[in-house]
């Protein structure tokens, strides 16, 4: 590894000294910048990629780290995803398999109000889209902020969540007077979800672990506001999905010791049964606490993740992929960030979980959906690099146990969904009935129309915003002419 960081230093030094390039703006204005003037990585990133840099790179390590642990938001993504473990197939399924939406930050907070009115107020689903929808709207105006407060913010996450998750694991475990013994938590299986054989309920304990690894690569949409993302990404994403891992599953044995009554749990007023094991075992100002925290940690997920979102649907527009390009690429002067894409994502987010006012059926396909699609475009470069060999590694890779971890990449998507295409209860009707199929049809269908009547027409490849024609020589002493300036943008 070392050979290769050392490699792509030199290669850096080598494309900063060939002088100039040009910039080309949105409306085709152009700008001449002296590749001295850039930083190593937006200079590498116009010599190789001919993209503009716009970004300001304020994410270091710790930053970096904390936004890829964000947005697995393990805390408050199991607190919202528990049920799906327990209906399956009891304690055991919950300790197999351990996703974070607006709607379920909605969920966790009127959580927290109806436990603070002793459960005389229910939650309806109309209140639940109307507080998501509010929520939502804050989550574009912090979006709207720069780079460097979306990095001092971003930065203490990671210290709040390991907190929380900590201090509530003990408190439970010495609070909870009642506990199961670790025959029950490990062994037990008492399914209620009517699929038969129960091995195969069981198997759907393994949607809560999908909904808390889902968007996991998060972090290299951000990749040009991250100094040297080349190393910092790759080791931010990784360590981040170790922790999610080893604390995911920690966090749902504690539940299952002190859950007491499955039953009771899963017919509680508020809809969520992990806030009513914090009330039952902590009381009333402790579930209340940890109910608030876990709203406060989705609500960092829905930050982190909104801006993933605008940062995709930028980097799509600046290659015109998508209608209105020339309106989403647009960067604000005064916050140096994309304004229009992130509030085209915070009205779309708002109008797909409208549809949960007409059924809740259809909203849980649309986000059974989501992961799917997630999951589907993480294993199509991973087959690509398999199938067809043309990969170049970089500074920081896997070695020999790559192909072996890409291949259980691929088997593990394939086999999470298929279960997130399936009812979760049996028998089937309308209201229980697991949409996501008819979606996903839907969507591939329109994709391929879409594509077919215009998409083929403008989209071509990646745009090229700012080439450099290489025609400098240096010799040992560093003497030699400058680069010349070549003409942008045109299309690969």
């Amino acid at each position: 590894m070392a050979e290769n960081v050392k490699d792509i230093e030199d290669l850096r030094q080598r494309k900063k000294s060939v002088g100039v390039v040009e910039l080309q703006g949105p409306n085709g204005q152009a700008r001449v910048v002296n590749l001295e003037e850039l930083t190593d990585d937006d200079a590498d990133l116009a010599a190789k990629f001919g993209y503009k840099p716009v970004f300001k790179r304020e994410f270091g390590y710790l930053s970096t780290f904390s936004f890829a642990v964000s947005i697995s938001g393990l805390f408050s993504t199991v607190a919202t995803t528990f049920s799906y473990p327990l209906y399956a197939g009891g304690a055991s399924s919950a300790v197999a398999g351990v996703a974070s939406s607006e709607y379920g930050a909605a969920s966790l907070l009127l959580a927290a109000v109806s436990m603070g009115s002793d459960f005389t107020y229910v939650p309806t689903i109309g209140t639940t889209i109307g507080v998501m929808a509010a929520l939502t709207v804050l989550t574009g105006f912090v979006n709207s902020l720069s780079t460097y407060w979306m990095e001092k913010m971003t930065k203490t996450y990671v210290i709040f969540h390991i907190a929380i998750l900590v201090t509530c694991s003990i408190a439970l475990l010495a609070k909870c007077e009642n506990r199961h013994n670790a025959k029950y938590v490990f062994t037990d299986v008492d399914a209620t979800s009517g699929w038969t054989p129960v091995g195969f309920s069981w198997l759907f304990g393994f949607l809560s672990v999908s909904w808390t690894m889902t968007d996991y690569d998060a972090t290299a949409h951000i990749a040009e506001e991250i100094a040297e993302p080349e190393l910092k990404a790759p080791w931010a994403i990784s360590l981040a999905m170790l922790f999610t891992y080893v604390g995911g599953f920690l966090f749902n044995i504690v539940l299952c010791f002190v859950m007491g009554d499955m039953a009771s749990i899963l017919k509680s007023p508020m809809a969520q049964p992990v806030a009513q094991i914090f009330y039952n075992v902590l009381g009333k100002s402790g579930g209340i606490f940890y109910t608030i925290c876990a709203f406060f940690i989705i609500k960092f997920v829905t930050f982190t993740a909104m801006q993933a979102l605008a940062r995709t649907v930028f980097a799509f527009s600046r290659d015109r992929l998508i209608p209105f390009s020339s309106v989403w690429v647009q960067i604000n002067p005064l916050t140096q960030t994309p304004i229009y894409a992130v509030w085209i994502c915070v009205f779309w987010a708002i109008a797909i979980n409208l549809i949960g006012l007409g059924s809740y059926a259809a909203i849980a396909g649309v986000f059974a959906t989501t992961a799917i699609a997630l999951d589907w475009s993480y294993c199509i470069p991973i087959v690509c690099k398999m199938v067809f060999g043309q990969f170049e590694p970089g500074p920081w890779h896997m070695g020999t146990l790559s192909w072996w971890v890409n291949a259980y990449a691929v088997l593990w998507t394939l086999f999470a969904s298929i279960i997130f295409i399936l009812p979760t209860v049996r028998p089937v009707s309308g209201d229980t009935m697991n949409y996501a199929i008819a979606f996903l049809g839907a969507i591939l269908i329109f994709s391929a129309i879409f594509w077919y009547i215009g998409g083929r027409r403008y989209y071509t490849g990646p745009v090229v915003e700012a080439e450099i024609n290489d025609n400098t020589f240096r010799d040992n002493n560093g003497s030699g002419s400058s680069g010349e300036v070549s003409q942008a943008p045109e299309e690969k």
